[in-house]
């Protein structure tokens, strides 16, 4: 029986979240709390890249993540980002984003539909003259970069911030039924802050095939995963499985 779940990530700021519509359902407790947190590199640390980032033309923004640091760095680095620089983003909703740090104007920002970097790539080739930069973060895949090296298109990478762990105090209670992870390095938080983790009757469920790698890779029984054709949400999957398993 799963009566509380500890979901890996910050609590959603809307009362509409599917994840409030499980709690009411199956009468359970979540619990929401990420296991790891982004921090910025500091001037000095992106200095010694030597990137310059005056020298593109357009940026590439993978997430929110991206795009604060990128703003913040430039900002404690004193650099000024032209007007008409042109910003790529991979979906709709973090294009808009941008607005918190520039005028959005839509001849400069340009986004994929999907969510997928392969479907960033035509708005790209419209545009394959740029020099682009991406700001990445220390744990990245080369996906993107492999997709624009076949183009021939020119652009540089950066790392702009790190993930780190968020650790859980001495002696803190960790009395969960289930485990649901986002990132491989969530897994990688939970052995930090418990080294001698047993897992138990505890069920544990990922989003993403790199997520549910790490947790077999670390020895850990994978019990729900995410996406799959049924199940393309991991709210769509944790309801069906408490529904097959609390009845």
């Amino acid at each position: 029986m799963i009566k509380k779940i500890l979901v890996s990530q910050p609590k959603p700021s809307s009362e509409k979240s599917p994840y409030y519509d499980i709690m009411r359902k199956h009468n359970v407790e979540l619990e929401f709390r990420p296991f790891i947190k982004v921090e910025s590199l500091t001037p000095r640390e992106f200095r010694a890249q030597r990137i310059n980032i005056l020298d593109h033309t357009a940026i590439i923004f993978s997430s929110r993540h991206a795009i604060d640091n990128f703003f913040l760095l430039c900002q404690e680095m004193r650099i000024e980002i032209p007007e008409d620089i042109k910003y790529f983003c991979i979906t709709e909703t973090i294009s808009h984003y941008i607005q918190k740090y520039v005028q959005y104007r839509k001849r400069k920002v340009f986004f994929g539909d999907t969510g997928k970097m392969a479907d960033l790539m035509p708005q790209i080739l419209k545009h394959k003259n740029e020099k682009y930069f991406i700001p990445q973060s220390d744990v990245h895949s080369t996906e993107f970069t492999d997709l624009l090296d076949a183009k021939g298109i020119s652009y540089s990478s950066g790392v702009m911030y790190r993930t780190v762990s968020n650790d859980f105090a001495e002696g803190e209670a960790f009395d969960y039924d289930m485990l649901i992870f986002f990132s491989p390095s969530g897994i990688q938080s939970l052995l930090k802050n418990f080294p001698n983790y047993q897992q138990g009757e505890t069920a544990i469920a990922t989003f993403g095939p790199a997520t549910a790698k790490s947790v077999t890779d670390a020895g850990l029984r994978l019990d729900l995963q995410a996406p799959t054709p049924e199940y393309p949400s991991i709210t769509a999957a944790l309801d069906a499985y408490l529904k097959q398993h609390n009845g």
